[in-house]
């Protein structure tokens, strides 16, 4: 028998040992998939807690439907009755600007307008933004194929106020990263192509609006698909799902890798604090980078060297749950974006319970999440919970009105736990890649930290760190049997 070692039991290992042990049942190879995690749980930023009825993600509260990893996941793992779709009818962005807050006007996608009497009767962005933005239509493409950084890209098509009203605050938040140093073509490499293909963002989007196929109603018993789903009982669903695939014997908590050996014949010697050595044919590193740094010091300092200059943010995220009375006005929307320039202490805020169903017993409560750090303010991440919860209430107060204390709150810290996808983060990537195949095939590198943050990319990049090893392990065990 074989086995591979999946170094982190968040999603994208527990995707990739899910595949691995699936794809390699079908291949007929015997094998072992062990997960090491050194938290005392598995799911990694997914955090999902319930109680007394309240359910409150402390991580990802949702993925975006458009990639398919998570639903062709759910699928595979017979979950898709648990799949949520967001409260479209309420789905409504706003902006804060100039003390107030500002709707997206209707047909904006992303940052591009596509609809011309809603944005130009949208107060957020001023007459000369709005024809900055419009001259979009006659600027040339770009020419080469360098990278370019968010606020680079934006400016260049669209102009300054569209980055700091919506491409700083709301493309630029998703990342938690700085517009300024943020690689378009790690990031959003979409809108490059976009430029490539149509040459005008507002013309790429429209296409993309005629080409998009009629909605097919939902069969009975399957979920309304919307751009944003998520599960009836929070995220942590998907990780409920994967761990009751897998042998509860091979996924070993509270347990940390010191480091990993290289051995003869292409095998591996992971050290694992308290649990002595295992050797492994294969070996997934799904751990962020500067963890997958500290690992592989011993092993090879260069690839350790560059994982260690792969920078991280710090963030919290803030859960609040009040009465609805205590909450003035018309709930109408998810919630709102702030830009950098009304220098407040959060970044944004989610209705949750707008947002999603099953997240408070009844309507007689509101649930909110705000969100402080990344790139911009990420000291405030290092604050006492307390702390956290009066800094995001003072500026609920002076926003929303909100004066009432919550009837509970949960905070969650996330200390240098955001990849930040800097100019030449690809470049970094790929000679990651390249190093690793040349002189220590059969380790891998995935989540995160490399092809993307989304709980689909991490899906999808631990079921492609699967296959290489998968590919790997067959190889090798071909060539065993030849050599006989």
């Amino acid at each position: 028998m074989k086995t591979a070692v999946i170094v982190g039991g968040g999603v994208t290992g527990l995707a990739a040992s899910y595949h691995l042990q699936k794809k390699a049942a079908e291949a007929g190879l015997s094998l072992r998939c062990l997960v090491v995690e050194k938290d005392p749980r598995l799911g990694g930023k997914i955090v999902t807690e319930k109680e007394n009825g309240f359910l409150i993600e402390g991580g990802p509260d949702c993925f975006v439907r458009e990639k398919p990893s998570v639903i062709t996941l759910s699928e595979q793992l017979g979950i898709t009755d648990k799949l949520l779709p967001s409260n479209d009818a309420t789905t409504g962005t706003y902006v804060l600007c100039g003390g107030k807050l500002h709707q997206l006007p209707d047909g904006l996608m992303l940052l591009v307008p596509t609809k011309i009497i809603p944005f130009a009767l949208s107060p957020l962005i001023t007459w000369p933004g709005k024809i900055r933005m419009g001259l979009d239509l006659l600027l040339p493409r770009k020419k080469g194929n360098s990278d370019e950084s968010l606020a680079s890209f934006v400016k260049r098509r669209l102009g300054q106020e569209a980055l700091d009203k919506i491409g700083e605050p709301l493309i630029g938040g998703i990342h938690g990263g700085n517009s300024q140093t943020m690689s378009l073509k790690a990031s959003f490499p979409r809108f490059l192509q976009m430029e490539k293909d149509y040459r005008s963002l507002i013309v790429a989007m429209l296409a993309a609006r005629a080409k998009r196929p009629a909605p097919v109603p939902p069969k009975p018993g399957e979920a309304k698909k919307t751009y944003f789903m998520s599960f009836k009982g929070g995220m942590a669903d998907l990780i409920e799902g994967l761990t009751a695939k897998l042998d509860s014997a091979n996924l070993l908590t509270s347990s940390a890798v010191e480091s990993i050996e290289q051995l003869p014949g292409e095998k591996y010697q992971v050290h694992i604090a308290g649990h002595g050595q295992v050797t492994a044919d294969a070996v997934i590193l799904t751990a962020p980078a500067w963890d997958a740094a500290a690992i592989l010091a011993e092993l090879d300092q260069a690839v350790s060297d560059k994982l260690r200059g792969m920078p991280q943010a710090s963030s919290a995220t803030i859960n609040l749950v009040y009465r609805r009375e205590d909450v003035p006005g018309d709930l109408d929307s998810f919630g709102f974006v702030i830009p950098a320039s009304e220098k407040r202490n959060i970044n944004a805020l989610t209705f949750s319970s707008v947002k999603w169903d099953h997240r408070v017993p009844s309507a007689a409560y509101v649930s909110v999440r705000t969100f402080v750090g990344g790139s911009r303010n990420q000291e405030l991440a290092l604050l006492p919970d307390d702390k956290l919860v009066e800094t995001s209430r003072r500026d609920l107060q002076d926003i929303l009105g909100i004066k009432a204390e919550p009837m509970f709150s949960r905070v969650h810290h996330w200390i240098e736990a955001r990849p930040q996808y800097i100019l030449g983060h690809l470049d970094t990537v790929k000679s990651l890649d390249e190093r690793l195949a040349q002189y220590h095939p059969g380790l891998f590198l995935a989540g995160a930290s490399y092809r993307g943050i989304g709980v689909p990319d991490c899906v999808n990049d631990g079921i492609k760190a699967a296959e290489a090893a998968l590919t790997h392990l067959t190889h090798n065990s071909n060539h065993q049997e030849a050599a006989r």
